[in-house]
């Protein structure tokens, strides 16, 4: 009879083993998907955040605070200006009642080094357009100051045309209406900042 009894306990000790390995499991699983979650979050973190910087922006409309400083920098530096003389100019004038021509020298003001490059490539077409600007003026209208100022702006209009930029004219009267030309790039942006003269000569 001490037999049956003995062998009792041995067969109730077998489920609390069983829960013990089920217990270990579902924390095994637990910690598994916990850690799988948390390097997916990391991971999804990590490329909105290489998106952001790619884009230069910090996700909230807002320029980068790198580029803002790199901005702030270059207001601060002094820029040194750029000349490019052009070889001088002879050209007939309009005035119908006598022959009268004229000497210009110009030299153009440009943004920088990288533009008096490019200026080189289109050349022929920019002087060709200056000399068809000088062609179309009296000596009467290249005698005052106002009309040389005038020049200067229509010169410069001219010769950003073959670079591909084109500036607004400014009102032309043509039988007492005013024409303006459609602005294609702001004023400032423009890769020559101005034109000078080193010689003017009407004869």
């Amino acid at each position: 009879m001490s037999t049956p009894a003995a062998a009792a306990p041995a067969e109730g000790a077998a489920p609390p083993k069983a829960g013990k390995k089920k217990l270990i499991i579902i924390v095994a699983v637990l910690v598994l998907a916990l850690g799988g979650g948390g390097g997916a979050f990391f991971m999804m973190k990590k490329k909105a955040a290489e998106a952001e910087e790619a884009a230069g922006d910090d996700g909230h409309g807002k320029p980068a605070a790198k580029k803002e400083k790199k901005k702030e920098k270059k207001k601060d530096e002094k820029v040194v200006p750029v000349f490019v003389p052009l070889d001088p100019f002879t050209v007939n004038l309009a005035d119908r009642e006598s022959e009268r021509y004229a000497q210009v020298g110009i030299t153009l003001e440009i943004d920088d080094a990288k533009t008096g490059d490019q200026l080189k490539a289109y050349m022929p077409a920019i002087r060709n357009n200056i000399l068809m600007t000088l062609a179309q003026k009296t000596a009467a209208e290249l005698q005052t100051v106002e009309g040389k100022e005038k020049l200067a702006r229509q010169i410069r209009r001219e010769a950003l045309l073959p670079l591909g930029v084109e500036l607004e004219d400014e009102d032309e009267e043509d039988d007492g209406k005013k024409k303006k030309r459609k602005r294609r790039s702001a004023d400032d942006d423009a890769p020559i900042v101005a034109v000078h003269f080193s010689n003017f000569i009407i004869q």
